[in-house]
């Protein structure tokens, strides 16, 4: 994606919302959008945006699990199953 080509200023997205938005349904590119000269805003499409927040969430749980094995909080696979397990089967009763 050429970001220069994706700068607009508020006031082109307020005259043309629906062409950007057409653009970035079928482009699935962001588009830039500058107040007073500074870049403010992305505008992109749901799906991308989607796909972001969900890269985002496995991104952070990776990190939690990186966190958690240097501090040592670990726990062999068995015995994490059967912790599970355990509290499975109170639920139960």
């Amino acid at each position: 994606m050429r970001y220069s080509q994706s700068i607009k200023p508020i006031s082109y997205l307020k005259a043309h919302a629906s062409e950007i938005i057409r653009k970035i349904s079928d482009s699935r590119e962001a588009v830039i959008i500058t107040h007073n000269g500074e870049a403010k805003a992305v505008v992109q499409d749901i799906e991308s945006y989607e796909q972001m927040q969900e890269s985002l969430a496995m991104l952070k749980i990776l990190a939690q699990s990186t966190s958690s094995i240097s501090k040592g909080n670990i726990k062999p696979a068995g015995a994490a199953f059967n912790d599970l397990r355990e509290k499975i089967n109170w639920g139960n009763q």
